[in-house]
């Protein structure tokens, strides 16, 4: 008899051992899954992508609540299934910045996934004074001008009419400047520029429908990009006048000054790239409403 009690004993300590060590791991993957939440939810700054993320996040939240109670097999199969579709839905919305992110993993770069705010707000510093020169001088000689600036709207080629030339250089005013030249074959369309990057010259933008009988092409052009992606920004110089001007949001501000497009400048780019130097997964928000014209 006490030989049973004592493999009873035994038994029942096995299995606080195991429950306990169970539940230890439980608590972590709870603390690990919180830590993701918070790093997606940190990285987003966008509105309808942080309710994208909310909502997919609850799905997935939901599904496993579900699992664990193990007493719905029927609801717990369909809010998979429905998790599944929702997953590949956003895989195919994000693969721009899920490639970026896999990159980066594969090439050891965690570094960049967390940011290194110091160098973003040299490189912000940068960037603003290089485009606010090149706006400056492009204005005084009434050379007209479309820069486009992606604050992490992912534009790619088959966002404009004509995704124009390649230029993958470092952002200079001097290399703005040849680019707009009024002998050059580029200086038609618009420079792209990401980070302090230029991507690509003489695109060719779409044109917003409001504003025809105000505005020129150039104007045009900055308030159609700018109406289909939230997350970039078009500074604009009129041919005619040389009157700055900055669209944002399907907004145009002009005429404005070379300070007050610093300002503007500064505000918008140390925005975008204070929040991470990668951004979360988000996808590219397209407004309806525009035409596409050769500016």
């Amino acid at each position: 008899m006490w030989m049973n009690v004592l493999a009873v004993l035994q038994w029942r300590q096995l299995y606080d051992q195991l429950s306990s060590s169970l539940f230890q791991w439980r608590l972590l993957d709870v603390f690990c899954a919180v830590v993701l939440g918070f790093l997606l939810f940190s990285r987003v700054n966008e509105q309808r992508t942080l309710w994208l993320l909310r909502g997919y996040l609850f799905l997935v939240f939901l599904a496993w609540f579900v699992q664990w109670s193990e007493t719905l097999p029927l609801t717990s199969t369909f809010i998979d299934a429905l998790v599944l579709a929702c997953s590949l839905s956003l895989a195919i919305l994000w693969q721009g910045e899920l490639r970026r992110l896999m990159e980066l993993l594969g090439t050891g770069k965690l570094a960049v996934l967390l940011g290194n705010p110091q160098s973003r707000l040299r490189t912000t510093a940068s960037t603003v004074a290089q485009l606010t020169d090149a706006a400056g001088r492009l204005s005084k000689s009434r050379r007209g001008a479309l820069i486009v600036v992606d604050l992490g709207s992912d534009l790619r080629p088959e966002d404009f009419l004509n995704p124009g030339i390649t230029i993958d250089a470092q952002l200079s005013k001097e290399l703005l400047l040849n680019l707009f030249a009024a002998d050059t074959p580029l200086h038609d369309g618009a420079v792209v520029i990401k980070g302090n990057r230029i991507i690509s010259a003489g695109v060719i933008l779409p044109l917003s429908r409001q504003g025809v009988s105000r505005y020129g092409t150039r104007h045009l052009a900055a308030l159609g990009i700018t109406e289909r992606f939230d997350r970039c920004i078009c500074v604009v110089i009129s041919e005619e006048s040389g009157t700055l001007s900055l669209a944002n949001q399907g907004k145009l501000e002009r005429p404005i000054t070379s300070s007050r497009l610093q300002d503007l400048l500064t505000e918008l780019i140390a925005a975008s790239v204070s929040s991470a130097a990668v951004k979360a997964p988000s996808p590219r928000s397209v407004k309806q409403g525009t035409q596409e014209f050769r500016p």
